[in-house]
């Protein structure tokens, strides 16, 4: 796997974390769980990829 497609994965999770965590009160609550779950994903996703990359 290419790394500098691991860095741009593990980048975009955390921005879109960030962004969900900072623009919380502005979005309607049907979409809330959703991003917030997706968000959650991405970021587990990112780090096990982080982890896996470790390993040769």
């Amino acid at each position: 796997m290419n790394s500098s497609d691991v860095t741009i994965f593990v980048i975009v999770a955390f921005a879109m974390a960030i962004v969900v965590l900072l623009s919380r009160n502005n979005i309607p609550p049907r979409f809330k769980r959703g991003l917030a779950l997706f968000s959650v994903f991405m970021v587990v996703a990112a780090f096990a990829l982080i982890i896996y990359s470790f390993f040769p």
